[in-house]
């Protein structure tokens, strides 16, 4: 039987103070620098799960809702939502901080596809997800369906491309 884990066993929060390196000539943090930290809090929690290296599928849309400035404390937290054989969708909540103030705002949000690997680089075993509260149940059925989405678009892809190379 596959082993399982709970989504608390995974979790991952970290935070980082922006600073001058992070921001562009307006005092805005580049995006690029929070699709990194997105993609590093992802991945720690994906590899938490696994147990094994873990390598980037996809990231699906980001909307930056919000600016975040120099000298933010930008938090980030990310659960396992869904896992499948070999693979594990991550959500990813940033928020930024006002220090001064305490004040934090959702800037966005952002889920990250993940695949376990052995040495070699080939897809393994993944353990299976348990939800335990009704939010978790929630993000669980809602991966579900977004990754019957993803599949459908890679496959009519492919399909495309198929046919592109037919007419060739």
């Amino acid at each position: 039987m596959r082993p399982s884990k709970t989504v608390r066993e995974s979790q991952h929060e970290t935070s980082e103070l922006m600073m001058p390196e992070h921001a562009n000539n307006m005092g805005h943090v580049f995006g690029g620098v929070i699709l990194s930290m997105m993609d590093k809090c992802a991945a720690i929690a994906a590899f938490r799960h696994s147990r094994a290296s873990v390598v980037t599928a996809s990231i699906d849309r980001v909307d930056f809702r919000e600016p975040i400035h120099l000298g933010d404390l930008v938090v980030m937290k990310a659960s396992i939502n869904f896992a499948g054989r070999t693979s594990m969708e991550v959500g990813v909540r940033v928020e930024a901080e006002e220090l001064l103030t305490g004040e934090r705002r959702h800037t966005n949000s952002c889920y990250l596809t993940f695949v376990a690997v052995d040495r070699n680089g080939r897809p393994i075993e993944v353990p299976a997800l348990v939800p335990e509260t009704e939010d978790e149940l929630r993000r669980a059925a809602a991966a579900q369906e977004r990754r019957r989405s993803r599949l459908a678009e890679r496959q009519n892809e492919e399909q495309r491309i198929k046919e592109q190379r037919r007419k060739r």
